[in-house]
């Protein structure tokens, strides 16, 4: 229940929440300078505030759940989550058409029997020790993701869906999961790849290159794409092969993932260490010294430059690895990537 209620508050809208501290402001203020009235009766005012928050709460998560929809879209990430709902804001679609979101990255963090709830904690237990994360974050991550796994499954089966998509190993690898968990669905299916639509419809300018993920694209294009790109639904056959990957996929212990020959390929977590000494260097050479480098522009660095999409948690992650192996020296506190510089040995 603790989790739900701080997914309640986190989602209140700026006056809901200005509005409820307002009551129990209230309460504690007549407590205070009341004297009919009593500790029972503050009790029962601020029971009774707490009761009827959560009814309402619970009330409007069952209203989102049984309203009618005319389809469905998953997204993985809060970037296109956030960019796809302004596209059908502008195009009037917004109470005809849900988002469910994957806050996560699947291109990091072990993958190994996520479809089980060992899974789901043999994962959340290798970010929480190895990924810096806000500790709201670690703390709720696992109700999040049941609950987003739990908005899929419930989906009715009349309901199209679309699945965004594009070609980096995170967004590839969250697709065969999320088609494993509608494995038994009778839904129309379609996958649209921003990457691919992107790619047809748009040049894209020397010096940037094609978006690595869905992310990355304007709203003004990802709305192009969404009107212009409308794919027949996935054949049965095509799900099959996809959820068959997924099946081998996570047989994997791996907790990296790259996309290399429109392929998912596991490699060691260490893949990208020479990468980070080479830019590490790079910076060196560029400066004309040795001094120490924080950590932050080391890590933007090497993301800028990286043809995957990892994130830049992932990097600092191996960052620091890097300083306990004695790579690097360190220079300040390991609190955040801001409070701290490095430079090699």
């Amino acid at each position: 229940m603790l989790d739900t209620l701080k997914k309640y508050v986190n989602d209140l809208p700026e006056e809901e929440a200005k509005s409820l501290l307002f009551l129990m402001l209230l309460r504690i203020n007549m407590a205070k300078g009341t004297e009919n009235y009593s500790d029972e009766q503050f009790f029962l005012d601020m029971t009774k505030i707490y009761d009827d928050f959560i009814t309402y709460k619970e009330k409007l998560a069952k209203n989102e759940n049984e309203k009618l929809y005319k389809t469905v879209h998953i997204v993985f990430g809060d970037s296109p989550a956030g960019s796809l709902r302004v596209v059908l804001k502008e195009m009037g679609l917004e109470d005809e058409e849900r988002i469910i979101t994957f806050s996560d990255i699947f291109s990091i963090g072990p993958v190994w029997c996520l479809n089980e709830k060992n899974g789901l904690s043999h994962r959340h237990k290798w970010l929480k020790n190895h990924i810096p994360m806000d500790d709201e974050i670690v703390y709720t991550y696992q109700h999040r993701f049941e609950q987003t796994v739990s908005k899929v499954k419930e989906i009715s089966n009349d309901i199209p869906i679309i699945i965004w998509t594009g070609e980096n190993a995170h967004e590839q690898t969250a697709l065969r999961f999320v088609l494993s968990l509608l494995e038994e669905k009778t839904n129309d299916m379609v996958i649209i790849n921003s990457t691919s639509s992107y790619k047809k419809h748009f040049k894209a300018a020397e010096d940037d290159g094609y978006p690595l993920h869905t992310g990355e694209i304007t709203t003004e294009k990802l709305m192009a794409i969404y009107q212009t790109d409308r794919k027949e639904p996935l054949m049965k056959s095509e799900r099959a092969r996809i959820v068959k990957e997924w099946e081998q996929l996570s047989t994997r212990q791996e907790v990296l993932r790259i996309w290399e020959d429109r392929q998912i390929v596991s490699v060691d977590e260490t893949y990208y260490d020479d990468y980070i000494i080479d830019t590490a260097r790079s910076l060196h050479r560029e400066r004309g010294n040795h001094d120490f480098i924080k950590s932050a522009r080391l890590i933007g660095e090497a993301l800028g430059h990286c043809n995957q999409y990892i994130g830049d948690q992932f990097f600092e992650y191996r960052v620091r690895q890097l300083i306990l192996d004695g790579i690097f020296d360190i220079e300040g506190v390991l609190t955040a990537m801001r409070y701290y510089s490095v430079k090699l040995r």
